[in-house]
């Protein structure tokens, strides 16, 4: 259990999420617990004890859903649809423009609520300001196998 209780990166996320066959209560407050800022939240405790009850009572669809409403309002979802043994989910954060022109989150799981968690988890990251400088930065780590070469023709 030391990999649950350490921080993962978003694709560490993702690819538990892409491996995992059915949600459990475990793996649900897991995801909650490394991606969710407002939960739980203060202001809005009837959602909180909403998703709380949908998660204790094993209704995986309804409670990945409401994380949806009460993690990202702006987004809605776009699309469910199921297709040779796939579940494809997309959400927008603009539902009425036409689906060329929309930039949409999609991702697609044999399980309907680990899709519905995927495309959360993506728009999570995608809907998260990026902490960039305008300048790229030099990573700090000393590779052992480099060795400054000298290429100066000095004849």
């Amino acid at each position: 259990m030391l990999l649950l209780s350490e921080p993962q990166k978003p694709a560490e996320l993702a690819d538990r999420l892409r491996d995992t066959y059915a949600v459990t209560t475990e793996f649900l407050s897991d995801v909650i617990r490394q991606t969710c800022r407002r939960f739980p939240s203060t202001g809005q405790s009837g959602k909180t004890a909403r998703v709380e009850r949908l998660i204790q009572s094993g209704a995986w669809t309804d409670a990945a859903m409401a994380l949806i409403e009460l993690e990202l309002p702006q987004w809605q979802i776009r699309r469910i649809v199921y297709d040779e043994g796939e579940w494809h989910c997309a959400l927008s954060r603009q539902r009425e423009l036409p689906e060329w022109i929309d930039q949409s989150i999609e991702a697609r799981h044999a399980d309907l609520p680990l899709a519905i968690l995927m495309t959360f988890v993506d728009a999570q990251r995608a809907s998260t300001p990026s902490i960039r400088t305008s300048v790229p930065t030099v990573p700090r780590e000393v590779n052992p196998l480099y060795e400054p070469v000298c290429c100066d023709n000095f004849t």
